[in-house]
């Protein structure tokens, strides 16, 4: 058997050679949306902290008036003792929050969709996919054994047909509600549509709606009109807490005995550790900023505005997006790392994407904005761009 430096040592040398090898970088918050990176300041506009809620006073009030009453740990999986009178507080709002039935908390978006998947459907049954939902969907679809059908992003005609065709005794549907990479909104409606045609259940993963979108910050269903109790257990519905609500966790939530499965049956949820009820404590009082606070839903709108006709201007394709996730282009890995490095020269952060996070060809700049964004830093953005495609940049091997 070889030794793991020779299997790995040239594998690490041929990602180098692809414009692939990753690195991770020391990041610390400065004022607003700069950041401390590699102990230089820069504009960061790589956040998915949409509303800039990370950094409140009431949240971080909340989580130290709870850590004197709960500590810093939870102890044990939340089925043994690790489920709080703050966890039960939370589950209770979340669900209110967003029209459901009952909640579950899940200490992370990617246990939570890993652990659901294969709680909702195993082998014999049929999970059709869009091609271009987040890693965390597809494992948890790879691990529930069921025979999966993937279909070209967004296309209702193909989902139609392939679940016309399927005979699986329970079927399944997963989708983004928003699509990380590429920051457009999944034609949810008609997906549900389809679902009751066929007979067939729909899972929706909102991370990049919840708190941006609908009212109140209520997320992609609310934007969309879509009432979940109308669908019962036909819907489940699952959105992030690391994001635009600025602490971390995810939910499930749902019709109740669809949710009191899963407690039953996620192994993500059953046998890992809670995540601390000082967590929980600051969520709950995001929640209420997520409401009481919609100027920044307002800003979010503005600077969106902003940026779109700054990157109209330029050679590269920005895609259409009514989110904060604002793509741009580039075609080559090389092209968007050498961008990239450019941009950190002039004190700017935003990161080239590449795959196999996306399609090859399509490498970009994964723009997000955030209410903690000024108009003057898009604009900042916007001008650094113009520059660097006046005079596009070579990346040094």
């Amino acid at each position: 058997m070889p030794d793991l430096n020779d299997v790995f040592t040239p594998a690490l040398g041929r990602l180098q050679q692809q414009q692939l090898l990753r690195r991770r970088r020391a990041v610390a918050p400065l004022a607003e949306a700069e950041l401390e990176v590699d102990g230089q300041r820069r504009l960061a506009f790589c956040s998915n902290d949409y509303l800039g809620l990370s950094q409140h006073p009431a949240l971080k009030q909340a989580m130290r008036e709870a850590v004197e009453r709960y500590g810093v740990g939870a102890g044990a999986s939340p089925l043994v003792s690790g489920h709080s009178p703050a966890h039960e507080a939370l589950e209770r709002e979340l669900a209110a929050f967003v029209g459901c039935e009952q909640a579950l908390y899940f200490y992370a978006g990617y246990a939570a969709n890993t652990g659901c998947v294969p709680a909702l459907v195993e082998r014999g049954d049929a999970i059709f996919s869009d091609a271009l939902n987040h890693a965390c969907l597809i494992d948890g679809a790879r691990l529930s054994r069921a025979e999966i059908h993937v279909f070209p992003h967004n296309d209702m005609a193909a989902l139609d047909q392939a679940l016309a065709k399927s005979s699986a005794r329970r079927k399944l549907v997963l989708a983004d509600a928003v699509f990380s990479m590429d920051g457009d909104i999944a034609p949810i409606g008609e997906m549900l549509r389809l679902c009751e045609r066929h007979d067939a259940w729909l899972m929706v993963d909102d991370a990049h709606g919840f708190g941006v979108l609908g009212e109140g910050g209520r997320g992609s269903l609310s934007h969309l009109g879509i009432a979940p109790r109308r669908h019962g257990a036909r819907l489940v519905y699952m959105a992030t807490l690391g994001k635009a609500a600025g602490v971390s966790g995810a939910f499930v939530a749902g019709a109740a005995p669809v949710v009191q499965w899963l407690l039953q049956r996620a192994r993500t949820y059953m046998f890992a550790t809670a995540a601390p009820a000082p967590v929980a404590e600051a969520l709950r009082t995001s929640l209420r900023v997520i409401e009481a606070e919609g100027w920044r839903r307002e800003r979010l709108a503005q600077l969106r505005s902003c940026l779109r006709d700054g990157l109209a201007m330029l050679p590269w394709t920005a895609l259409p997006s009514d989110t904060a996730i604002q793509p741009l282009i580039l075609g080559d890995n090389a092209t968007a790392l050498a961008v990239m490095d450019a941009l950190q020269a002039r004190g700017i952060w935003v990161p080239a994407i590449r795959p196999p996070t996306v399609p090859a060809g399509t490498a970009r700049l994964r723009i997000t904005l955030s209410a903690a964004h000024s108009l003057q830093q898009v604009q900042a953005l916007v001008a650094a761009l113009q520059s660097i495609a006046a005079e596009p940049p070579a990346r040094s091997a």
